[in-house]
């Protein structure tokens, strides 16, 4: 006996996530993929999904062996009008959870080629109202001590000796540098190609200056991110 299949089922449903959402079919997602574009001057490598992207100011890598999708580079062909580097990223079969991931992987590539392209920097301000907030940056820039948060101080062994500052000793990421701001007062300026190391190292040296045991309405003091900018400022 002949099958005879409807129209609507032969199509193949697909999700292109740089454009709308299409109309799935009856028999449920099989394709969804995106593109990530890149400029001649960064250069993309993907090996068993561990992606390595060299660019004016470094390497980056990343594995992403964890993520269950096709990564591949395209590289446009010399008889192209518009020559476009990209990735493309392939998931079949994907539910929810499984098609989110694509933008998540393609966000990722993204800021690791802005990151060898024009690096990121995150700026922050040491907020206090009395006792004013010490930082002493080593001189390889890659490590900060805080002293004086809140006039904390710990009494020593020795009756007749004064009691010394509490010290908080933040080791930042690899990759990243901090140096005080030249023209503002009291602002650190952190610097690094990869925003994971960058964003973390900032997340830290907030974290040591956490306010306890008191009305943190009203005790405001801290070490705050102000801004996110880049190392290098694209040319518009």
């Amino acid at each position: 006996m002949k099958q005879i299949y409807k129209e609507e089922e032969l199509v193949i449903p697909c999700v292109h996530l740089g454009l709308d959402l299409c109309q799935l079919g009856t028999c449920g997602l099989i394709l969804a993929w995106c593109d990530v574009g890149h400029s001649e001057g960064v250069k993309v490598a993907i090996k068993a999904r561990i992606v390595t992207v060299t660019g004016p100011r470094g390497t980056l890598q990343k594995n992403l062996q964890h993520v269950d999708m096709s990564m591949r580079v395209i590289t446009p062909s010399e008889k192209a009008v518009k020559p476009q580097h990209k990735v493309k990223l392939v998931v079949w079969h994907g539910g929810r959870k499984h098609v989110a991931c694509l933008r998540t992987v393609r966000s990722v590539i993204e800021n690791m080629i802005q990151g060898v392209r024009y690096g990121f920097l995150y700026k922050m301000r040491l907020v206090y109202a009395h006792f004013p907030i010490n930082a002493i940056i080593s001189p390889d820039k890659t490590s900060i001590e805080i002293r004086n948060f809140l006039g904390e101080k710990v009494s020593r062994e020795s009756p007749r000796a004064k009691p010394c500052f509490i010290v908080r000793n933040i080791s930042l990421l690899e990759g990243v540098t901090i140096e005080e701001s030249k023209n503002v007062k009291d602002e650190l300026v952190l610097a690094g190609n990869d925003i994971d190391m960058v964003s973390q190292s900032a997340a830290a040296i907030h974290g040591a200056c956490l306010v306890k045991n008191k009305d943190i309405r009203k005790f405001l003091d801290g070490i705050y991110v102000s801004e996110k900018t880049s190392v290098v400022q694209p040319e518009e």
